[in-house]
């Protein structure tokens, strides 16, 4: 079985780390290299680095701070934040990110999505999914309890036509390598993960499922990967402003029977 991850994840903002609650009132987190060192050296199994208003700027990726952070770490490192073309994803690659991350310019363009694998490969194609639950205004079928659920585009501050999980599944059928699936009205409120889509997507896909949006505890860890088949749990607050630890979290999660990969120098 494979062991499950726990994913940091930076969102950046104008070269510094930022977070806040469903998407809006933005804080300051802190250096992101010396974040990311610090995951790194913690026994975080890899690390993700949002640039967060790299859309809505319609500017490309920081690929200097690109360049910046790999070279202190020594895991997997994912990308994303305008990218919108094959060319800066290699770039970005190139800067020393194992993989990248596409959301709104995928909407827009799903063929980019089959580019970039076919140049880079699925292993290095993550499709980030910013999810909502809404009300049903145009006769379409409820997804959840009479609600459905809608891809955001734009640091979430636009929404599509697109329902979640058919999307999920065209990114699959595309080349995606994995989906970072990221529940807006879990972000930031430390409340638990979306269990239900979470679940829903990481049974109907053969690919990897991240979630994103609400962890706060270990316990909530432990729900998403005793209750759903997501891969990774990814969060952001918890860890940059210490409130759970990497290393105390896995020491919880394999407590509690988590398959959980704990390096023997990780620091405490």
């Amino acid at each position: 079985m494979l062991k499950k991850r726990i994913i940091p994840c930076l969102d950046i903002k104008d070269g510094r780390t930022v977070k806040g609650i469903n998407f809006v009132g933005l804080r300051d987190a802190g250096d992101p290299v010396q974040l990311a060192r610090q995951y790194a050296d913690q026994g975080a199994d890899e690390l993700c680095f949002l640039d967060i208003t790299a859309t809505v700027e319609k500017r490309e990726t920081l690929v200097p701070l690109v360049r910046e952070i790999a070279a202190v770490l020594n895991i997997p490192f994912t990308v994303g934040g305008g990218i919108n073309d094959v060319k800066l994803a290699k770039e970005i690659i190139k800067a020393g990110a194992d993989k990248v991350a596409v959301n709104s310019a995928a909407v827009h363009r799903p063929e980019l999505i089959n580019e970039l694998a076919a140049e880079l490969g699925n292993q290095c194609v993550v499709v980030a999914v910013d999810t909502k639950r809404i009300a049903v205004t145009d006769g379409a079928k409820p997804s959840f309890d009479g609600l459905t659920n809608k891809v955001f585009v734009a640091g979430g501050r636009i929404e599509t036509e697109l329902e979640t999980i058919a999307w999920c599944e065209e990114c699959e059928r595309r080349g995606a390598g994995e989906i970072l699936l990221t529940s807006m009205d879990h972000d930031g409120t430390k409340n638990g993960f979306a269990l239900e889509i979470t679940d829903t997507l990481s049974r109907k896909l053969n690919i990897p499922i991240i979630a994103s949006g609400g962890g706060g505890t270990a316990a909530h860890f432990e729900e998403l990967f005793k209750d759903t088949h997501a891969s990774a749990g990814l969060a952001a607050s918890i860890f940059h402003f210490g409130e759970l630890p990497v290393p105390e979290l896995k020491k919880q999660l394999a407590k509690a029977g988590v398959e959980i990969r704990i390096p023997a120098k990780a620091a405490i």
